[in-house]
């Protein structure tokens, strides 16, 4: 025997390889299963990642028809063929071009409703800001208010106090006691 002979006896065949036995799938989960153990047994290769398909163009209409032709007498029987396949690409050119417009018309149609939606969102957001921002300014002037009452009681408790002072600090803090209450609900 020589030396490129192999076990089962094919000269040249190089032994690095040995044969997988051949598994059919019967599922297409088994069949994508199988693919992706294929592709695990070498990591290092890259995986073949088709190309996206491209998007169906309809010929071009020509710029000069030599050969005019239509249903009037005298056509041949052959040319009425050539006149129907002419005639279902020119239809099938209209229909393509309808399908785009129709189709950047809707692409229009929502970017407007996106903007709409955004637009209105914004608005809630600001309407909700201001909210926060006014119930802030009362809380503030609440606390305040209250600030300035105890100190205003303490200087009073400090010097003489009598029935009208206590009478017009109460008026005072209806006055400028906050209109809302806090607390759980």
């Amino acid at each position: 025997m020589s030396a490129t002979r192999e076990k089962d006896g094919r000269p040249g065949k190089p032994s690095g390889k040995e044969s997988q036995p051949l598994i059919i799938a019967k599922t297409p989960a088994e069949e994508q299963r199988l693919k992706l153990e294929r592709l695990m047994r070498n990591p290092d290769k890259p995986a073949p990642i088709p190309d996206r398909p491209k998007e169906w163009n309809p010929r071009a209409p020509p710029e000069f028809v030599r050969d005019v032709m239509g249903s009037s007498a005298g056509a041949g029987s052959g040319e009425f063929h050539v006149y129907r396949h002419l005639r279902r690409r020119e239809y099938q050119r209209q229909d393509f071009l309808d399908k785009m417009t129709e189709k950047q018309k809707m692409d229009l149609d929502y970017l407007d409703k996106v903007s709409d939606n955004q637009q209105a969102a914004d608005e809630r957001t600001a309407k909700r800001r201001k909210k926060r921002e006014k119930l802030k300014q009362k809380k503030l002037m609440a606390k305040k208010a209250k600030e300035e009452a105890n100190r205003g009681e303490d200087s009073e408790k400090s010097s003489s106090s009598s029935d009208e002072d206590d009478q017009e600090r109460e008026a005072e803090d209806d006055a400028e006691a906050p209109s809302f209450v806090m607390g759980k609900r």
